[in-house]
């Protein structure tokens, strides 16, 4: 904390001194993402190196709100520590649970009891708009089979699918809302992913980090045989995905 109030004092750092909440939103998204690679690594090191990271983060904002007398960094740790305290009576209280279910259970009631949280629908409104898509639909979701709502397992939710897909491919050949129509689908597979106890944001990425990498060895034969992508037909591109692909099998 003190290097961070050194760094935004008068005759500290200039860029650091212009931050505010706003503009460091992106850094604390992208030093989060970072932790995460890190995690996915496996690496200690690196985990370690990118913790410090987001903690900068965490000191950047505890200092502007000091400076801005609207809250300090005791402040925040005083209310987590008050927060962790009373949503786990199971350890600090006389509340005794069958397992870590019924601790989720009760962390979501006592949660809408501390925001004042009187129907299942303020529940849903209050997941922040600015999580990334997959999550934040994700997380809609499991509020509503919190009172019920949900398909019984994955395979009854995965005729949804079918279902959405469907109404795409209507809207596609009739000129519908194709965008809604989308977005339904979208929200569908994300419901099956949850139901199979799957995260689908992570999904996403290991879906994404495995089509760069088969396109990458299908860029590597295009070369081998003296050509490069931009001059071969997309027919052409696509038999050397297949190849791609049957050789990632194989290995």
């Amino acid at each position: 904390m003190r290097i961070v109030r050194r760094l935004r004092a008068p005759n500290g750092c200039p860029w650091d001194r212009e931050q505010t909440h706003a503009s460091l939103k992106n850094a604390l998204l992208e030093e989060s993402y970072e932790l995460i690679d890190a995690i996915d690594e496996g690496d200690d090191a690196h985990i370690c190196e990118e913790l410090g990271d987001v903690l900068l983060q965490v000191a950047m904002h505890a200092v502007i709100g000091e400076e801005q007398s609207a809250f300090t960094a005791r402040d925040a740790c005083t209310e987590l520590v008050e927060k962790l305290i009373f949503r786990h009576p199971h350890v600090f209280g006389s509340v005794r649970v069958s397992g870590s279910d019924e601790v989720l259970q009760n962390w979501d009631a006592l949660k809408m009891s501390q925001r004042g949280q009187t129907t299942q629908t303020e529940a849903l409104r209050s997941i922040p708009k600015s999580f990334p898509a997959l999550l934040r639909s994700r997380k809609v979701q499991k509020k509503a089979a919190d009172v019920g709502f949900d398909w019984e397992n994955a395979q009854q939710a995965f005729y949804k699918i079918a279902e959405e897909t469907e109404e795409l491919r209507a809207a596609m050949e009739q000129d519908g809302n194709v965008a809604e129509e989308m977005g339904d689908l979208l929200f569908a597979v994300v419901n099956v992913a949850r139901l199979a106890k799957l995260e689908p944001e992570f999904l996403l990425m290991q879906a994404t980090d495995k089509f760069i990498a088969r396109f990458a060895q299908m860029e590597a034969l295009a070369h081998a045989r003296g050509y490069a992508l931009s001059d071969l037909s997309f027919a052409e591109q696509d038999k050397l995905w297949d190849e791609a692909k049957k050789s990632r099998i194989t290995e």
